[in-house]
């Protein structure tokens, strides 16, 4: 991955970099960071001498088909742990349970605390899951992290990135030890999820919005349905209308032309005057 991807990646986009000395030279820590891009789990692994195993949903791995076999084995070669996303408690129990063993081995375990993509490039609510449990679970440092300007790089949908130089902000590493032995008492999830957005805020300058991504993602759904309905639909009653004035033309014309030629007999003479 660094080699091969790592050092080309910086050439050609020149990533900036703030608080690499945040990052411990050895022993575990959580990399807490935004998402805007996909190519977010790229950037940041590029700058660290260290390697950083995220945790990346299910459907890069159980994709099928030649691309998706492909997507999988790339995912799984650089160490990416598979969660589901869909409310199964299994597979994100499963993940969870790799995460604290990255942790164990002293290594770096990153995460994305919105869950999925940022829909619009602002910052949305953490979900009181993954991060909290796992930094409680194994006393490990959270670092946060901001993305900055990945998602003009590679927009979701985009295959082709942009080339420009995205940056990333490192934060000093947060200490949860004081809750440690109460992952799961949901208040002390909440509270330590919504420090570490706090701090992702202050260093990614995105605006907050105090709701789930995830749920951001199915009104913008649902509005982009709703008004696909809505052109239908208006697309039909124009349609209908001018079906109507077609009738109304047609009508008019079978009209006028009964009364030219009525009007015509009488000028001509019909049957009952001769």
């Amino acid at each position: 991955m660094k080699v091969a991807i790592g050092g080309p990646l910086k050439l050609a986009f020149r990533p900036w970099v703030e608080g690499l000395e945040n990052v411990p030279a050895e022993g575990p820590a959580i990399l807490a960071s935004n998402h805007l891009s996909f190519s977010d789990s790229f950037f940041l692994p590029a700058v660290l001498d260290r390697k950083v195993t995220f945790i990346a949903k299910a459907e890069y791995f159980t994709t099928p088909g030649v691309k998706g076999r492909m997507t999988a084995a790339f995912f799984k070669g650089v160490g990416q742990l598979p969660v589901d996303r869909s409310g199964a408690r299994g597979a994100g129990e499963a993940a969870i349970r790799s995460g604290i063993e990255v942790l164990k081995r002293g290594e770096l375990f990153g995460i994305y605390p919105e869950g999925t993509r940022s829909p619009d490039g602002r910052l949305y609510r953490g979900k009181p899951g993954g991060l909290a449990r796992v930094a409680l679970a194994t006393g490990a440092p959270v670092l946060p992290v901001a993305m900055i300007d990945t998602e003009k790089i590679q927009p979701p949908g985009q295959v082709v990135p942009k080339l420009m130089r995205p940056g990333i902000r490192i934060g000093k590493p947060l200490d949860f030890t004081r809750y440690q032995g109460m992952e799961h008492d949901r208040f002390v999830l909440r509270a330590v999820t919504d420090e570490v957005m706090y701090e992702i805020m202050k260093l990614s300058g995105q605006e907050y919005v105090d709701m789930y991504a995830t749920a951001m993602k199915r009104q913008l759904a649902e509005a982009a349905k709703a008004e696909k309905e809505a052109e239908k639909a208006e697309r039909e009653a124009e349609k209908a209308h001018r079906a109507a004035v077609a009738r109304a033309d047609k009508e008019q014309a079978e009209k006028l032309r009964a009364a030219m030629e009525q009007a015509d007999r009488k000028e001509t003479g019909g049957p009952s005057e001769r």
